[in-house]
């Protein structure tokens, strides 16, 4: 049977239907890692740091808005 690389790269069903002795030799996906943990993924899309505001500071100045106490 030849195998065809891409799609057992990308089609998880084609892959599980290969045997063990196939799927040993699919070459690694030169994207690399395709999954996150999800601490990675808390970790990429910033959830694991504080919240930053890019607002402008709040003072009586600023419009005579006062947003602290």
């Amino acid at each position: 049977m030849k195998i065809d690389v891409i799609r057992a790269w990308k089609d998880p069903l084609y892959r599980a239907g290969l045997s063990e002795a196939e799927r040993a030799s699919v070459p690694a996906n030169p994207a690399g890692l395709t999954e996150l943990s999800d601490e990675e993924l808390k970790e990429a899309s910033g959830l694991n740091t504080q919240a930053q505001t890019t607002a402008m500071k709040c003072t009586d100045t600023y419009v005579r808005f006062h947003c602290c106490p």
